[in-house]
């Protein structure tokens, strides 16, 4: 999907997501665990759209399928977000896409939950590179992150 109309992603933006990402890239696993963590401290329900977390017991931060979960989403997200300028779209393959639009739609994701997870992203960063963290740096996260969900809307249908 290419950039959204009247959206400039700066040289300035894109070096800022580029500097931060490889800070945060060696420690993916425990930042995309806080992003989730803190997705559902703000909307508990939020664990009920994904099946792996329906009959779990224990601690959220022990369970191996939100582990491994929350570390492909983030490295995703911060991945697509660092190719934004360069390639003018989302970098995400069609397929992977389409069935990420699928997956969202099937669980019910509404557009107050892409809000919820862009607050959550936002503050995952902020607190993993606190002596970057920049107005500037946070609008240009948020860029890359409204792209990256309008692009999985795009692709909102029941799966076929």
């Amino acid at each position: 999907m290419a950039l959204s109309q009247g959206i400039n992603f700066t040289e300035e933006q894109e070096a800022l997501i580029l500097k931060s990402w490889a800070v945060m890239k060696k420690d993916a696993a425990d930042l995309g665990l806080k992003f989730f963590l803190k997705i559902f401290e703000i909307s508990p329900s939020s664990t009920q759209q994904f099946s792996f977390l329906r009959n779990a017991t224990g601690p959220l931060n022990k369970n191996s399928k939100l582990k491994t979960h929350s570390m492909a989403v983030f490295v995703m997200t911060c991945e697509a977000a660092a190719q934004l300028r360069k390639t003018g779209k989302i970098t995400i393959r069609e397929t992977t896409l389409q069935k990420l639009g699928s997956v969202h739609f099937n669980a019910g994701v509404i557009g107050a939950q892409f809000e919820v997870t862009r607050f959550a992203l936002l503050d995952t960063i902020k607190e993993a590179v606190p002596e970057m963290w920049s107005e500037e740096m946070k609008n240009a996260w948020g860029i890359a992150y409204d792209q990256l969900v309008l692009a999985i809307k795009e692709e909102m249908k029941p799966s076929s």
